[in-house]
C-alpha cells in the first residue's frame, strides 16, 4: 500500500460563491474553513447536481437520523431509528421524482422543509440552534414524532471543505459534530430522551461523477474533561489535494491535512476497524461495531450499496498544538458506500 502523504490545504476566511455563472467550480472556493462561508449556487449540470442535509442525533441508548436529498432527477426524504438496547431498527423513505417538494437552500443555515401525508420533515434554523421536527404516522405500524434542538454556538468550529475533482465535478461538504442535543423521539408509546447526546450534520452540495466510493467515520463523546468530535473520510477525496479529515476538541477544530487509512474486513464488517493517519501519529483509533445497517438499491442504471456500522471508538488523536487526547468507547459510526448516481 502506498503511504499517504500530507499536503497543503488553504484555509478560507471570507464568504465565497461555490460556482461560476456557467456552473463550473469557482477555484477561489477551494479550501476549508472553520465556519460555513460558501454560497452553494449550483446551476446547469442537468441531472448531475446533488444536494442533501443529513442529521443524526445519538446517545448511548439510541440514534435517530433524518435526511432530505435532491439528486436532481430524484428526491428522497428518509428517516431511521435504532434502539441500541433492544436492537429495534426501522427506516422509512419517501421518493419524489425530480426532487419535487424538497426545499434545500444554498447555505448551511437555510431552512429545509418537506411535506407529505406520510411524513413531514423540517430542519429550521433558530438563532444558534437547529430545530429538527419529524412526524411520521406509519413507522413500522406506530407513530413516530421527533422534536429535537441542536446547539450550534458560533464559537463551535466546524469542518467545511470543497473537494475539487475538476472544474466540472466538485463537492462542498460541511461536517458538524459534537453538537449538544436536547429533546425527544417518540415511537409508539416509547419516549426516548436525547438530552446529553450529540448531533451531527452532513451538509452536501455538488456536481458528482457518476461512480463514487467512500469511507466515512464520525464519533463524538466526552473523555475526562474534554468533548471530542471526530470526522474522517477516504476514497472520494483521494488525489484531490483536499479531504474531510478533522478533529474537534472542546469546540476547536484541528484540520488534518493528510489522508487517513481505513483498515477493516469487508467480508465481515463487524470485526474491529483500525483508522489511522499514515504519515503522522495524529490519529490512531480502533472502532468496534455492535450494530449493522445495510442498504442496497438499484433502479435501471443507478443504485447504491452501503454498509453502516454503529459502535464505539477508542484511541488517541492530536490537535494542531501537538496535545494528545485519549478516549475510550465514545459513540459513533463508520461506513463503506458505493454509489452509481
Amino acid at each position: 500500500m502506498t503511504k499517504p502523504k500530507s499536503y497543503h490545504e488553504p484555509e478560507l476566511t471570507k464568504e465565497v460563491e461555490l460556482c461560476m455563472p456557467d456552473g463550473k467550480l469557482n477555484r477561489e472556493a477551494v479550501g476549508w474553513s472553520r465556519q460555513p462561508l460558501h454560497n452553494c449556487n449550483l446551476t446547469g449540470n442537468t441531472f448531475r447536481k446533488k444536494r442533501w442535509n443529513y442529521w443524526a442525533a445519538a446517545t448511548e441508548k439510541c440514534l435517530f437520523s433524518a435526511t432530505l436529498t435532491d439528486l436532481d432527477y430524484l428526491g428522497l426524504a428518509f428517516i431511521y431509528f435504532i434502539d441500541f438496547e433492544t436492537n429495534f431498527y426501522h427506516e422509512f423513505t419517501i421518493p419524489r421524482p425530480f426532487g419535487r417538494g424538497c426545499v434545500l437552500g444554498n447555505y448551511v443555515d437555510d431552512d429545509v422543509v418537506f411535506s407529505d401525508e406520510k411524513m413531514n420533515l423540517s430542519f429550521l434554523s433558530n438563532g444558534n440552534q437547529t430545530e429538527i421536527r419529524v412526524d411520521c404516522p406509519e413507522f413500522k405500524g406506530e407513530i413516530l414524532n421527533a422534536d429535537l434542538k441542536v446547539d450550534q454556538s458560533p464559537d463551535h468550529e466546524t469542518l467545511n471543505v470543497v473537494i475539487p475533482w475538476s472544474d466540472k465535478r466538485f463537492q462542498f461538504t460541511s461536517k458538524q459534530n459534537a453538537l449538544p442535543v436536547e429533546g425527544s423521539v417518540t415511537v409508539g408509546s416509547r419516549v426516548y430522551d436525547l438530552k446529553g447526546g450529540f448531533g451531527c450534520l452532513d451538509y452536501g452540495r455538488g456536481i458528482w461523477p457518476f461512480s463514487s466510493f467512500w469511507n466515512w467515520a464520525n464519533a463524538a463523546g466526552v473523555s475526562g474533561n474534554h468533548t471530542i468530535g471526530i470526522n474522517l473520510g477516504a476514497g472520494w477525496t483521494d488525489g484531490t489535494g483536499m479531504n474531510e479529515n478533522g478533529i474537534c476538541i472542546d469546540g476547536k477544530l484541528s484540520k488534518i491535512s493528510e489522508d487517513v487509512i481505513f483498515e477493516y474486513n469487508d467480508r465481515n464488517f463487524s470485526y474491529p476497524w483500525n483508522i489511522r493517519t499514515g504519515t503522522s501519529e495524529q490519529v490512531d483509533i480502533t472502532f468496534e461495531p455492535f450494530f449493522r445497517r445495510a442498504a442496497k438499491n438499484k433502479v435501471l442504471f443507478i443504485g447504491s450499496k452501503m454498509t453502516q456500522l454503529f459502535g464505539r471508538f477508542t484511541g488517541t488523536v492530536k490537535d494542531d498544538a501537538g496535545n494528545t487526547y485519549s478516549f475510550e468507547n465514545i459513540m459513533g459510526w463508520a461506513e463503506e458506500h458505493h454509489a452509481r448516481w
